[in-house]
């Protein structure tokens, strides 16, 4: 067993019932057990995360992927996609581009299945104005 003392990064795998490993740096922090730099997580639902953690949440870059096909690569905050990133939906359709507390928000493209890429403005779920790009 290893002995923890406040602030100590240790390198640490873990598996337990809601996890099925943990792997990576962490640290004691008034005397809970936090994930912190770089590290992979993979839940028991099969979704797994790789990146860089803060205070034991998402943090900075990192890819999620969750068992559904869904993909997302980019910044994250306070386990949310927060900052630039690019989401791949299952049926392969893509965003990318800015999103604030996991919705999609500001300037982006969004690419559908049969690969026609529409740009503009994104607040969530709408999207009005859309433009289609043409390559010629």
């Amino acid at each position: 067993m290893t002995e923890w003392t406040e602030g100590w990064k240790n390198s640490h795998i873990q598996e337990s019932e809601d996890v099925k490993t943990q792997e990576g740096e962490c640290s004691m922090c008034a005397g809970v057990m936090m994930r912190s730099g770089t590290g992979t997580h993979t839940s028991a639902g099969g979704i797994i995360y790789t990146g860089e953690w803060l205070e034991d949440k998402m943090h900075s870059r990192g890819t999620l992927n969750h068992p559904s096909g869904a993909l997302y690569e980019g910044e994250f905050k306070d386990n949310m996609y927060h900052g630039t990133g690019r989401y791949t939906f299952p049926d392969g359709s893509t965003y990318k581009g800015p999103f604030n507390k996991n919705k999609l928000e500001g300037d982006g493209a969004f690419t559908d299945t049969q690969g026609l890429v529409w740009t503009g403005e994104f607040h969530g779920k709408a999207a009005l104005g859309l433009k289609m790009q043409h390559n010629i």
